[in-house]
């Protein structure tokens, strides 16, 4: 079992986000987190890679408290990409992706062959060989996100977990974008944790679905039986027929008027 969740409450003040949340993640997911705007799915997300301290109830990751590694380990297995990068210095894309290498780097200052190797397969999967020597703040918001997304890559690491990853992409890069993880989740068993408002996307891509609404879980498990009419109302308050997908890969929705 890579995480056990129990009874995991979190509260920004006096405002709770997640209320009690138990569950279960197995090496090798593909799992989707849907729901509302503030339904707390991005809190959970920041909660599993171990930004996020402060919550009440047990997280374990790898049969140990999540609490109990240091950043450094956790950043050797875990790699987040956020909705949005900013960065202040003029750092070149190359050095960005560079950085995702830091975790690994103990007493060195430079970088060994083995964290160019790896750095160069992730502007290779993600298509930013290209960018190397621009600088990352002149990119648009398309190419950042690869960028980042490549970063994360060249870390490394067994556990990739995605904040609304493709919201500044257009429909050509979302789905490439997807294409990749899918094939690291594939052919590298890595396991995926995804936070998207965008449905039928997450319903082509992962094989686990977990709805949140209020901070809790109102529906878990494969998309076709968590995107049902009767579900999709309860979740998003919407009105909406499922559709098969013609090419067999889950459920489309299309809202109703």
């Amino acid at each position: 079992m890579l995480y056990h969740l129990e009874g995991l409450r979190f509260a920004y003040g006096s405002t709770p986000v997640l209320k009690g949340i138990s569950t279960e993640i197995t090496a090798g997911e593909f799992i989707a987190f849907v729901g509302p705007n503030g339904a707390g799915k991005s809190t959970l997300l920041r909660i599993l890679a171990g930004l996020l301290r402060g919550y009440e109830g047990s997280i374990d990751f790898s049969g140990r408290a999540i609490g109990a590694y240091t950043p450094r380990e956790l950043a050797q297995r875990i790699a987040f990409v956020p909705q949005e990068t900013h960065v202040v210095f003029p750092f070149s894309v190359g050095e960005i992706i560079m950085m995702g290498r830091l975790p690994h780097r103990h007493n060195s200052l430079f970088e060994s062959p083995r964290d160019r190797e790896r750095a160069h397969q992730a502007m290779q999967l993600t298509d930013t060989e290209s960018l190397a020597g621009k600088a990352f703040n002149q990119l648009s918001g398309g190419e950042r996100q690869r960028v980042v997304l490549a970063s994360a890559l060249a870390q490394d690491p067994d556990v990739l977990l995605l904040d609304e990853p493709t919201v500044y992409l257009d429909l050509k890069h979302q789905l490439q974008f997807y294409d990749i993880v899918e094939r690291l989740n594939a052919d590298r068993g890595m396991t995926i944790v995804s936070v998207t408002h965008d449905v039928n996307l997450a319903a082509r891509y992962a094989r686990r679905m977990i709805a949140i609404r209020d901070g809790q879980f109102v529906a878990d498990g494969p998309p076709a039986e968590v995107l049902t009419p009767g579900n999709l109302y309860d979740i998003f308050e919407i009105h909406a027929t499922v559709f098969q997908r013609p090419d067999g890969r889950g459920a489309y929705i299309v809202p109703l008027g």
